[in-house]
């Protein structure tokens, strides 16, 4: 299934791209997503950790639930300064 991750600020910058598609396998958690699509690129592995997470629209804490069926975004938001 291909899954969109949208990067803002600060995590766009690390990720060197404002957004990707990756094909996630049938399963798999946001967190495998995630790190599969920061593997090989230290900066966005360092910043990934202090990010919120939506998984279309919706803000997810665990990390570890599997992407539901027809998924389609998931955005990763480092904190902002200021509010």
């Amino acid at each position: 299934m291909m899954v969109e991750i949208r990067y803002f600020a600060g995590a766009a910058d690390a990720a060197g791209t404002p957004r990707t598609a990756v094909d996630a396998p049938p399963g798999a958690s946001v967190a495998q997503v995630l790190a599969s699509a920061a593997d090989g690129n230290e900066a966005l592995g360092r910043v990934l950790p202090v990010c919120s997470v939506l998984l279309d629209g919706v803000v997810h804490r665990d990390l570890d639930v599997p992407l539901p069926a027809g998924a389609h975004a998931i955005d990763v938001l480092p904190p902002f300064a200021g509010g």
